[in-house]
C-alpha cells in the first residue's frame, strides 16, 4: 500500500492481526500529517536515513531523531513527523500487536 499524508510518502510492506511494518520518506522542510495514534498498539520509530522532529500534540513534546534513533511511541498517542534536515529522511515505523 502507497500513499500520501500530507507531505509524508508512506508505505506499509507487512500488516497481519499481530504487526504491521512500513516506511514514510519526507523531502527537507517537508510535515507528515497528524496520526492520532493506535488505540491497541505501541509503535516503534526508526530513523533510518536524514534528521527528523517527532511532534506529540498531547504534552507538546518533540523528539530530534538522526540517523540512528530509535522512538517509542505509547498507544493512544498522537504524532507528526517533520524533516528539518538538509536531505531526505526515512523513517521505519512498525506497530504491535496491530494499528
Amino acid at each position: 500500500k502507497v500513499a500520501m499524508e500530507d507531505q509524508e510518502l508512506v508505505r506499509e510492506y507487512v500488516r497481519t492481526d499481530k504487526i504491521t511494518f512500513g516506511v514514510s520518506r519526507l523531502m527537507p522542510g517537508a510535515v507528515g500529517a497528524l496520526d492520532p495514534g493506535h488505540t491497541e498498539a505501541d509503535e516503534i520509530f526508526y530513523c533510518a536515513e536524514g534528521h527528523v522532529l517527532c511532534y506529540f500534540p498531547e504534552d507538546d513534546t518533540y523528539y530530534e531523531l538522526e540517523q540512528g534513533d530509535a522512538l517509542v511511541i505509547p498507544p493512544a498517542t498522537g504524532h507528526k513527523l517533520f524533516n528539518i534536515g538538509d536531505e531526505p529522511a526515512v523513517v521505519t515505523w512498525s506497530c504491535a500487536p496491530h494499528p
